[in-house]
């Protein structure tokens, strides 16, 4: 699910890219690393936003964690 927002996100940035380079009479460079940090930088976040609950939850009794 992460992968995939990055993803959106990417392709948000590549059209911003285009669109802004196409008004100026610019020809649009997207380097391949840039686009592959995004989509990483996104995964790494969701998976610490995702680690914290569990971890969270691991340290609770079984009915604790589900009230």
């Amino acid at each position: 699910m992460s992968g995939l927002g990055g993803a959106v996100g990417v392709f948000a940035g590549i059209a911003a890219t285009a669109g802004y380079a196409a008004s100026q009479g610019w020809p649009a460079v997207i380097p391949l690393p840039a686009l592959l940090g995004g989509v990483g930088a996104a995964m790494a976040v969701s998976a610490i936003a995702d680690a914290y609950p569990a971890v969270r939850a691991s340290r609770l009794t079984p009915t604790e964690a589900l009230a």
